[in-house]
C-alpha cells in the first residue's frame, strides 16, 4: 500500500485556514464601528491581525509547538504595541523599561477613557492602544482554536463576545453590514475547515454532493444569514435599541459638532444652505462668541482633539462650581438660548457659567474644559444660563503671574511639537515681557500683512504637515488652521492654551439674535492665572461676525465695563457686532429651516491616494500580464502592490513601512526560487523539446536546496541513484524518477525530440516525494541554495 499522504488541495487549506482566521477576526472587528468614530481605528485592527497571523504562520512552518507559537504572538503583539503607542522602545520596536512604563500611561488612559468616553469616541492614542491589544488577543485565541486546536465552530463563541461588546456600550445600532461581514467570514472559516478535514482522509469514499439546491451548505448558512437580519430589523432582540439600522429605532442625526467637531464644523461652512441653529435673547449687542466645546490636546498627526474622558461628577443643572482661575465675584446676565435645529452632544454657553435652568436631566458641566455636555447626542429644550460676561483689562491680563497650578497640566503639553514651528514661536515671542504680549505678537502674526488669507475651501488635513504649510507655505486657510495654528504656537512658547469651537454672535432679528450653520466658529483660549480662560481670536474675518475683546482693541490704560447686571442688557464691549448677511434663512421656508445634514470626513490623507492609484496599477498590470502570459510584467505588478501596501501602512505608521520593506527584501530570495520552479515547470507542461532539460534541473534544484551535492563528474544516472538515496524516496517516487532519467537520456544523448506525457506526472510524483520524505526547513525556504548559491552547470544542463 502505498504512503497516505495529503494531496497539494489539502496542503492548500492547511496554509489557507490561518488567513480565513485572521480575515473572519478582522471582519468581527467591524463591529466596533458602533462605538468609534471613523474608520482609522481599523488599520490597526489590521496591523494587529496581520502580525498575529504572520507569526502564526511562520512559526508553523518551522514545527515549533503551540504553546510557543501563541507565545511568541502575544510577545509580537507587545512589540506592535511599542512600536505604535511609545517613544522610548528599544530600537523603536522592543520593549524596554521605559517602553513599558509609557505603554503604562497610555493603558491608565484607556480604562479612563472606557469608563467615562461616550459613544462614539474619538480614535485617540489610548482608544486605538485598547484597540490593538483587544483584537490582537482575539486573533491569538481564534488562530489557535482553528489552526493549531482544529476546532473553528470553538471560534464562534470569542467573535460572539466581539459582537456583544459594542453593542452593550453603544446607543446607536451597530452596523448591518458588520453582521454580515462576520457571518459570512465564519461560514468561510468552516467551510476551509471541512474541505481540509475531508481531504487528508485518504482512501475515504467520496461524498455524495449535496448539490445546489436548497439543502447544500451554501444555501443553509446564506437562508440563515438573511434570516437573521430580517429578524434583527423587523422584530426586535438583536443590537442596542431592538432592530438593526433601518428599523424605527434609527435615525440621524441634525446639525451640531458632535465628536468630530472639525469635520462639522468645515461641513457647516462648506454647505450651500443656511441652517437657524439657535435662537438668543439676552445678550442685548453684546457680541459675544458661543462656546460648544473645547480640544486640550495635540495630536501632530490629526490635529487638535477632545480629551480622552470628561468629569462627570458635575450636574448641568443648577449652581456650577467656579472655572480654574475664577474667583467667583464678577456680575452676572442672564441670557436665554433657545436650539432650533441643533442636535448634538454639547450644550452651548456664553462665558462662564454660573447656573444653568431647565435643562434635562443627564447633562454635566466639565469644570476643566468649560463645557456642558450629554452622553447621548440630542436635540435640548430651551434653557437658561447665567453667565459671567466680565473681561479683564490688558493690564490685568500683564500683572496676571505663572502659577499654572489650577489646571490640567495638558493644557501646557508641547511634545510632538515640530522644531520649525517651535523656533518661530521663539522668535515671536522672545523680546515679549509679559505672557499677555507674547499672546498679542502671536495672534497679531496672522495679519494680512504677513500674507494670511481667509478662505473656507481648504484641504481637510489638521496633522503636523498641514500645519507647517499653513504657517510656512500657502498661509490660506478658515478659522480651524488659524486656530490650531495659534493654539500650537502658544503651547510651544510656553502659554497653557486649548482650542475652543462653537459659534460667533449671529446676526440680530427681532428680539432674539438668530446662530446659524455660517457662524459656526473656531478660536484659542489662553489660561492666565486669576483671570481664568480668555478668548484671542487670530481668523481674520471680513463680514463683521468676528469677535474683538477690550483687552484687545481699546488703549491698554482704560478699563472697559465688566459686564451687566441681571436688569440691563450688556452693551457692546466688543469692536463690532456681526453685519447682516444675504444668505439669512426665512423662517418661513422649510427647506432653510431643515435640520442640518451630518457630513462626513471624507478626507484622506495623501498617503491613502497614493496607495489607491498604486494598486489600481498593480490590479491592471496584473491583468494584462498575466492575459499575455508576460511573467515579468507580474513581479513588476506585484513589487508595485508592494510599494502601494508601504503607503498604506505608512498612515499607521513609518516604522511598519519600513518594516514592510524589510520583509519584502527577506522574501525576495525566496520569490526568486518560485520564480524559477514556475518557469521550469510550465516549460515542461508545454511538452516542448526542452522539457526533460528543465526537469532535471528543477530536481537538481530541489536536490542542491536540501544540502545534497552532485558532482560534475556523475552521469544523469549516477546523479538519480544518489538523489534517490539522499533524499530517502519510497519505491513510488524511485519509479517516477527512472521515468525523468529515461526522458533526460533520450533527449541528451539520444536526440529524440518527440512529446513524452508522462514525464509531467513522473516529474511532480518525484517532488512530491523529495519534500514528503526530506522537508525543506524554513532557513532553506527563505535562502534557498539554488538562488544564493547557485551549482555550477553541467555541460549538457542548459536548463539549470
Amino acid at each position: 500500500m502505498s504512503e497516505q499522504t495529503a494531496t497539494p488541495q489539502a496542503q492548500w487549506s492547511t496554509t489557507v485556514t490561518p488567513v480565513v482566521a485572521a480575515a473572519t477576526t478582522l471582519c468581527a472587528a467591524t463591529a466596533l464601528a458602533g462605538v468609534i468614530d471613523g474608520m482609522r481605528w481599523l488599520g490597526y485592527a489590521g496591523i494587529a491581525v496581520i502580525v498575529v497571523a504572520a507569526v502564526g504562520l511562520g512559526l508553523r512552518a518551522m514545527r515549533t509547538p503551540t504553546l510557543v507559537v501563541g507565545l511568541s504572538q502575544m510577545v509580537a503583539l507587545l512589540c506592535l504595541l511599542v512600536a505604535l503607542f511609545t517613544n522610548s522602545g528599544v530600537l523603536g520596536l522592543l520593549p524596554g523599561p521605559a517602553a513599558v512604563a509609557e505603554l503604562g500611561d497610555v493603558l491608565r488612559s484607556s480604562v479612563e477613557a472606557v469608563r467615562v468616553g461616550v459613544p462614539p469616541v474619538p480614535p485617540s492614542a489610548p482608544v486605538l492602544c485598547l484597540v490593538v491589544i483587544a483584537i490582537g488577543l482575539v486573533a491569538v485565541l481564534v488562530d489557535t482554536l482553528a489552526v493549531a486546536a482544529g476546532t473553528p465552530a470553538a471560534c464562534g463563541l470569542v467573535l460572539l463576545c466581539v459582537y456583544a461588546v459594542p453593542a452593550s456600550l453603544a446607543d446607536d445600532l451597530l452596523p448591518w453590514w458588520s453582521f454580515v461581514l462576520g457571518a459570512s467570514s465564519f461560514a468561510a472559516l468552516l467551510a476551509v475547515d471541512g474541505t481540509h478535514r475531508h481531504q487528508l482522509w485518504r482512501n475515504r469514499p467520496q461524498l455524495p454532493s449535496t448539490g445546489t439546491g436548497f439543502g447544500s451548505p451554501v444555501a443553509m448558512v446564506s437562508s440563515a444569514l438573511v434570516l437573521g437580519l430580517l429578524a434583527g430589523g423587523l422584530v426586535t432582540g438583536i443590537g442596542t435599541v431592538g432592530s438593526l439600522p433601518g428599523g424605527s429605532g434609527g435615525g440621524g442625526r441634525d446639525g451640531g459638532l458632535a465628536l468630530k467637531p472639525f469635520t462639522a464644523l468645515r461641513g457647516m461652512l462648506d454647505q450651500g444652505s443656511n441652517v437657524e441653529l439657535f435662537r438668543v435673547r439676552g445678550l442685548g449687542n453684546e457680541s459675544r462668541y458661543l462656546r460648544a466645546m473645547t480640544l486640550p490636546r495635540y495630536d501632530r498627526n490629526g490635529g487638535w482633539i477632545a480629551a480622552d474622558a470628561l468629569a462627570d461628577d458635575i450636574s448641568a443643572n443648577g449652581d456650577l462650581p467656579p472655572a480654574p482661575g475664577d474667583d467667583g465675584a464678577g456680575t452676572i446676565t442672564r441670557v436665554e438660548i433657545e436650539p432650533i435645529n441643533s442636535q448634538d452632544l454639547w450644550a452651548p454657553v456664553y462665558g462662564i457659567p454660573r447656573r444653568l435652568s431647565d435643562v434635562p436631566d443627564g447633562l454635566f458641566y466639565d469644570r476643566s474644559g468649560g463645557m456642558v455636555y450629554s452622553r447621548n447626542s440630542r436635540k435640548l429644550p430651551k434653557y437658561v444660563e447665567d453667565a459671567d460676561l466680565s473681561q479683564p483689562t490688558a493690564n490685568d491680563l500683564r500683572a496676571s503671574g505663572a502659577d499654572f497650578g489650577e489646571i490640567d497640566p495638558v493644557y501646557l503639553a508641547a511634545d510632538g511639537i515640530d522644531t520649525q514651528v517651535v523656533r518661530l514661536a521663539d522668535e515671536l515671542t522672545r523680546d515679549q515681557p509679559t505672557m499677555f504680549d507674547k499672546t498679542l505678537a502671536l495672534q497679531e502674526y496672522f495679519s494680512l500683512a504677513n500674507g494670511f488669507r481667509y478662505q473656507t475651501q481648504t484641504g481637510a488635513a489638521s496633522d503636523e504637515d498641514a500645519l507647517k504649510e499653513f504657517l510656512f507655505g500657502a498661509k490660506v486657510g478658515y478659522c480651524e488652521q488659524y486656530a490650531s495654528a495659534m493654539a500650537i504656537l502658544a503651547r510651544a512658547a510656553g502659554i497653557p492654551a486649548r482650542v475652543a469651537i462653537g459659534y460667533t454672535a449671529g446676526f440680530q432679528s427681532g428680539d432674539y439674535r438668530s446662530i446659524t450653520t455660517q457662524d459656526a466658529h473656531a478660536w484659542v483660549e489662553v489660561f492666565f492665572p486669576d483671570q481664568g480662560w480668555v478668548t484671542f481670536d487670530p481668523t481674520p474675518l471680513s463680514d463683521g461676525r468676528a469677535y474683538e475683546p477690550p483687552y484687545v482693541s481699546t488703549d491698554l490704560s482704560t478699563d472697559p465695563s465688566t459686564g451687566a447686571s441681571e436688569d440691563e442688557v450688556p452693551t457692546g464691549a466688543g469692536s463690532s457686532t456681526a453685519a447682516p448677511r444675504d444668505n439669512l434663512p426665512d423662517p418661513a421656508d422649510p427647506a432653510a429651516n431643515a435640520p442640518a445634514p451630518t457630513e462626513g470626513d471624507g478626507s484622506w490623507p495623501w498617503q491613502a491616494w497614493t496607495a489607491l492609484g498604486l494598486a489600481l496599477l498593480a490590479v491592471l498590470g496584473a491583468a494584462l500580464a498575466r492575459s499575455a502570459r508576460v511573467r515579468v510584467g507580474v513581479v513588476g505588478a506585484a513589487a508595485v502592490g508592494v510599494l502601494a501596501l508601504f503607503f498604506l501602512l505608512s498612515i499607521v505608521s513609518w516604522w511598519l513601512s519600513v518594516l514592510l520593506l524589510v520583509v519584502a527584501a527577506a522574501a525576495i530570495p525566496a520569490g526568486v526560487r518560485g520564480w524559477l520552479r514556475t518557469e521550469r515547470r510550465d516549460a515542461i507542461l508545454a511538452q516542448s523539446a526542452a522539457a526533460p532539460t528543465a526537469a532535471w534541473a528543477e530536481l537538481m534544484a530541489e536536490s542542491w536546496d536540501r544540502g545534497a551535492d552532485t558532482p560534475e563528474s556523475d552521469t544523469v544516472r549516477t546523479a538519480a541513484r544518489r538523489l534517490a538515496k539522499e533524499h530517502s524516496l519510497d519505491e513510488h517516487s524511485k519509479q517516477a524518477l527512472r521515468t525523468v532519467v529515461g526522458s533526460v537520456e533520450r533527449s541528451w544523448y539520444g536526440g529524440r525530440t518527440t512529446h513524452e506525457p508522462e514525464l509531467a506526472l513522473a516529474f511532480d510524483q518525484v517532488v512530491q516525494g523529495m519534500r514528503r520524505n526530506s522537508p525543506l526547513d524554513w532557513k532553506s525556504r527563505l535562502l534557498p541554495r539554488s538562488v544564493m548559491r547557485p551549482r555550477k552547470k553541467r555541460s549538457a544542463d542548459l536548463g539549470d
